[in-house]
């Protein structure tokens, strides 16, 4: 198709240069040859069966038909879209994404308003993330995955509450799709509850800063790496349930004393 317009658009150009006239006909193109040639020609728009049929009557709409059917209509994506990041904050390329299909649009709003303290951002990310990227990996759309809107919000609250980190609410994520049950029951047969007591964490940290005595001279001397490491070991200590946030705060206080 692409060779026979070039063709077509360099032989008319020819034609029209030399003064010439091109023809209303239709053409084949021999793609062995790489050009086209004449088949017929046709001189009117009749010929190709462009006329009005005589038999159809105008039809005429009333104004008060078309407002009528206009308020029957759902809310249509653009105007979704402009709603979601007037109401809910969002930027234009979150909105477009949860405007994809009207199922993923109000499984959004749904989570939003069974969340114990509404957060649209965090909910577009993880359903944009997270909780696509699942239903890509089964080949599922969103009223076939098996975990509710009210469900995946209580996940997410317990994210909030920190009751349990981002990685974990991952795996939870998918316990739920698996039939393993509410993310509460989850967590507590998994052992995933983050460790959020101040002093519980604080033991901790100050057995890791005695065992890296070096570690944090090093941050003391200004390199954050250091830092970065010896938050490693607290986590690793915990199994990664200590409350990310708390280990942060607690162990510059600790170097800074």
């Amino acid at each position: 198709m692409e060779r026979a317009i070039e063709f077509e658009a360099k032989r008319q150009i020819g034609i029209l240069e030399d003064g010439g006239k091109v023809a209303q006909e239709t053409r084949l193109y021999d793609a062995e040859r790489d050009e086209t040639r004449s088949m017929r020609t046709k001189e009117d728009a009749q010929d190709y069966r462009y006329f009005p049929d005589p038999d159809l009557l105008p039809l005429v709409v009333a104004e008060a038909d078309i407002e009528r059917i206009r308020t029957q209509l759902p809310e249509l994506p653009t105007a979704k879209r402009e709603r979601f990041q007037s109401e809910f904050e969002l930027s234009a390329y979150d909105a477009n994404l949860l405007t994809e299909s009207r199922d993923k649009a109000e499984f959004f709003e749904l989570v939003n308003g069974f969340l114990k303290k509404p957060a649209a951002k965090s909910v577009a990310n993880w359903i944009n993330g997270e909780y696509s990227a699942l239903l890509n990996e089964r080949g599922m759309d969103y009223p076939q995955l098996p975990v509710s809107a009210k469900d995946f919000a209580r996940l997410l609250d317990r994210v909030v509450d920190g009751t349990i980190a981002a990685k974990s609410a991952r795996e939870v994520l998918h316990g739920m799709a698996n039939g393993e049950g509410n993310a509460d029951a989850i967590i507590e047969k998994r052992g995933l509850r983050q460790i959020s007591d101040a002093g519980a964490i604080e033991r901790i940290v100050d057995e890791v800063l005695s065992a890296n005595a070096k570690q944090a001279e090093d941050y003391r001397a200004g390199r954050e790496k250091a830092f970065n490491s010896l938050v490693g070991q607290v986590m690793k200590r915990t199994q990664g349930k200590a409350n990310p946030a708390q280990v942060n705060e607690i162990l510059r206080r600790r170097l800074k004393g």
